[in-house]
Order: structure tokens, then sequence, then C-alpha cells
């Protein structure tokens, strides 16, 4: 009896480690299948999710469809008992009047309101005008101390309205001398025009738009006309918002500074030297808009799957589940923006990742966060960076996803903002594992940086990854994998023609890139990392002041 103990000893032993090692091996070589991924992109790109506007029925199918869909996965509410986070927003529908009238001392123009510029406000008042509003051109616009740079010097602008250019002054340089070159800062970014445009008290904004600098062209702000901007609810926050933001396109911009007697290109290339000197233009600009305001609740969408042994400390992965919902319908009479690759293939992404990890039961815990309103200024990760479910000296990481490989297999992948964290070093170990690489973003003055979630996870000081499709196709090469990333942006980027077509897609070279996430995200969770900011980086010292407590 002894001896046939130590025997089934030895064979439940022996049955044990080969479970074991069976366990660690579907740890470390799961595979994520299309028939993890596709599906999503399907069902959210379709006609019938309205192009998932929030505040739309679009909004409610989006959050249902994810709930749904997470407890399929089998992962935990991210939020207590609840698979959501509300996020308290305002809904401002701006209606330009049809024309801005633009006076000189002897002469008088009417621009078309869509073709020649598209006006908005955040402010909450039912109507709002100006009446022979004073233009000054304030070059770009820009108050940036580190740079020595300061376009508002010993301006007043109180009443007025600044007229700016896009981007930053070192875009189209060759070296990085002034700003950083070609690589858009923040400074260069629409948003923080209309931000220092309100810090400096101005009546309105107006930003000159140039397709080559902005990255994107103009017919993108011309879907902002007489449509409705989503805001966080402001109500008992005491902040200066001006009368209108908006932008001109380039050839008025040239119209206005003839009327005002100067040469357009010298005053716009004066723009680009620290002596440069804001210059009232001698023109005076009338309108109004009709302001429709709604309150209402729109909702991040959280899931996660549990540690093993720290669960208290997260890796955050995010995507936005927003798109443009119904807008003006393009020349085929498509008027439904479904943006399947912008981000239904986000979205789908976080859904096979959550199924990878259910099945690879990972150390710390992963959070799932799909959050609303990224479309609209980024608003449903601001909410979040500033009402953290997970606390921050907890949290590791942000991995973000927005759009997802559908091109072809790429030798490389495109790491936006080179420089900033530890984490790019841990993207290029596992790139090489695979025969890969990583290299800088092929079009850094677009300051695709600032317009995704991972920044507002930066802004809190926790490391953020973000990194987009390379160029270099495995059989097409560099020149090839460019061009169709261009023709992307260009033609079907916010359109209705961002749809997911069977057969089009390369579901292979996705599937590639969601595999890269994962194991990115394997090794953060099951090693004991704490991956830091770089030197040099601006969110460096955010995150070690609060570490160090």
């Amino acid at each position: 009896m002894e001896k046939f103990s130590y025997q089934k000893i030895s064979v439940v032993l022996a049955f044990s480690l080969l479970a074991y090692a069976c366990s660690e091996k579907i740890k470390e070589d799961y595979q994520i299948k299309v028939s993890d991924f596709e599906p999503h992109v399907i069902a959210l790109s379709s006609d019938e999710f309205l192009g998932r506007m929030p505040f739309t029925e679009g909004e409610t199918l989006t959050l249902n469809y994810l709930e749904e869909e997470f407890k399929k996965i089998g992962l935990k509410p991210g939020n207590g008992d609840s698979y959501f986070q509300d996020v308290p927003m305002m809904s401002i529908t701006s209606r330009p009047a049809s024309q801005m009238t633009i006076k000189s001392a002897t002469n008088e123009v009417n621009l078309k309101g869509f073709d020649d510029y598209v006006l908005w406000t955040q402010r909450t008042d039912s109507y709002l005008n100006f009446e022979d509003a004073e233009i000054i051109f304030a070059g770009y616009g820009i108050v940036a101390p580190e740079y020595g740079w300061n376009d508002y010097e010993n301006l007043e602008v109180e009443g007025k309205i600044v007229l700016v250019m896009v981007n930053d002054p070192g875009f189209g340089s060759s070296g990085e001398d002034l700003f950083r070159g070609n690589t858009m800062t923040y400074y260069g970014r629409w948003t923080y025009k209309f931000e220092e445009a309100a810090r400096q008290g101005a009546l309105g904004v107006l930003i000159i738009h140039d397709t080559e600098p902005a990255g994107y062209g103009f017919n993108v702000v011309q879907n902002g006309w007489n449509s409705s901007k989503l805001y966080l609810d402001s109500r008992g926050l005491e902040k200066y918002r001006p009368v209108f933001e908006g932008w001109v396109t380039l050839p008025i911009a040239k119209q206005l500074f003839g009327m005002a007697g100067v040469n357009a290109e010298d005053v716009m290339s004066s723009a680009k030297s620290k002596e440069f000197k804001p210059l009232p233009l001698g023109l005076k600009a009338s309108s109004s808009l009709d302001v429709e305001v709604k309150y209402a609740m729109s909702k991040n969408a959280v899931a996660m799957v549990e540690g093993t042994k720290r669960p208290n400390e997260y890796l955050i992965y995010s995507a936005h589940w927003d798109h443009l919902g119904i807008g003006k319908p393009d020349e085929k009479g498509d008027s439904i923006y479904n943006g399947a690759l912008d981000n239904a293939s986000g979205i789908a992404a976080l859904m096979a990742l959550g199924k990878a990890f259910m099945a690879s039961k990972p150390e710390r815990s992963v959070v799932l966060l799909a959050v609303t309103a990224e479309e609209q200024g980024l608003w449903g990760s601001a909410y979040y960076a500033e009402n953290p479910i997970f606390p921050k000296e907890k949290t590791i990481a942000n991995i973000n996803i927005d759009g997802v490989n559908h091109i072809g297999k790429m030798k490389d992948v495109s790491v936006i903002g080179v420089g900033q964290s530890e984490l790019e070093d841990l993207l290029e170990s596992e790139l090489q594992k695979v025969g890969r690489y990583s290299a800088p973003e092929p079009t850094p003055s677009a300051g695709y940086y600032y317009r995704s979630d991972h920044f507002n996870f930066a802004k809190i000081g926790i490391p953020a990854l973000y990194f987009g499709t390379g160029i270099d196709h495995i059989e097409k090469g560099k020149a090839y994998g460019l061009q169709k990333q261009m023709d992307f942006t260009m033609n079907h980027y916010h359109k209705p023609s961002d749809e997911y077509v069977p057969g089009e897609w390369d579901l292979d070279a996705a599937i590639d890139e969601i595999q890269l996430y994962f194991s990115i995200g394997k090794r953060l969770v099951n090693q004991d990392v704490w991956p830091s900011w770089k030197e040099g980086s601006e969110f460096k010292a955010i995150r070690e002041a609060y570490m160090k407590k």
C-alpha cells in the first residue's frame, strides 16, 4: 500500500506540473483571433449605431452593447458594481448668422458662413452678437515662457477679435531651434489657441486654416457648422469664455490682410520671429449666433480583469467609443459618420484584449476604459483624469488605442510623441521579438500626441503610450504605407466613408497589432516594473511629486 501511495503521489504531481505548465503556456501564448475583433467592428460601425454620437440614440445603443459584451467576456464592473462612470456634460448648438460683415476704412465685404468661416461658442447665452469688433493679428497666439515667446505681450484684447495662425512657429523649419521644429507642441494645437485667447480676455478668436500645418482639410472644420459641440458641464464654474471661437480659410485671411493694406505672406512670415509684434488690421467685424444648450449625462464604460497577486495596481487600456453621429451628407448622400477605424476598431481591440487577459490571469488588474466625447475635445478622458476611479498613484500606465492597423502588415509602428516615457523602450523590446521596430510618427507636425485620450493621463502624470500604424509595409515599402495613411486622412477621416468594408481591411495586420498591445500589457502586469517618464518630459515632475509622498 505504501508503494502504491508513492506511485499515486508521483502521478498526481506529474499531472499537477503538466497542468501548471499548460496554464503557463496559455498565459504566455494566448493568440488573439479575428473572431475576437471583427464582429465588434462590424456591429459598432454599422448604420444601426447611428455614428455613436453622445446624447443621441447612438450612445444608448453603444453603451448597451458594451455592457452586454463585457458581461459575455466575463469582465467585472469597473466602477463598484457598475460598468459605467457618469460624465456630466452640456451640448451647445451654435447657429451662426449666414454672413459676417468685415469693414475697413474704405471697403466692406460679407463673408459666407460655412464656405469662408466656421463659428461656434462655449457660452450658454441664447443669443450672442458682436458689432464692429476690432480685428488684431496676433501671430500664432502663443505665450510660451520656456521658449521666450509671447505673442500677446503688451497687447490688450478685451472686446477685440484675435486672428491667429495654426500650428507652431517652427513648422516648416529644418531643425529644432524654433520650438520643436516640425514636431508640434501643445502650443500648436487649435485647442490651445482658444484657451490662450480666453485667458487673454479676447472677445473672439479666429484661426487661419492651412491644410498642411493643420493636418486636415477645411472640410473637417466645416463639420462643426450649425452642429452641437459637447463640453463638460460648466455650471458653477467662474471661467471666462470668448463670445465665439472659429476658423477662417487661408484665402479669406489673405483677403483680410489685403483689405488692411499689408502683404499676407510677409506678415505671416514675420510671425515666426520672437520679435513679432501684434498687428491691428484696422478692420471691424460684425455677426451673431443663436445658441441652444442642453445638459445631460454621458458615460464612460469601464470593465476590468482583477489581478491575481496585486489587484490594487492597475494598467489602463483606453479607447473612445464615440464618433460624429449623423451630419452633412457626402457626395453619395450618406450622412452617417460610422467611424469604423476611428474608433470602432479601438473598442473592438479592447474587447479582444479583455478576452485575452481573462484567459491569461494577470497578476495586476487590467482596466478597459471606453471613454466618451473624444471627438468633441477628449472630454471623457478629461473627466476620468479629474475623477479617477483607480488611484493615479496605483496606476502603472495607460495604453491608448485610437485606430488599429487595417492597411497591411508593417515592419514598424509609429510612436506618437517620441522620447516621453520608458513605455517606448518596452514597446521596442516587444517589437524586436517579432522582427519589427518602432519609428517616430511620420507627420509630427500634426500634433497627434495632443489629439487623443492618453494626453489626459499624461497631464496627471501617468505614463502613457500611444502608437499607430507604421508606414514600412512588409511587401510594398514606406512610400506605399505613407500614401495609404495620407489617403485615409484626406479622403475618409471624419467622413461617412470611414466604414468597415469586408475584404478591404487586412485583419491579419489588425490582429498582429492587438497582439502587440497584449504582449506589452503582459509585461506590465506580470513583472515588477513601474515605467517612468524620461528626462526632459514635461510630465516627469508631475508624477514624481505625488509618487514620493
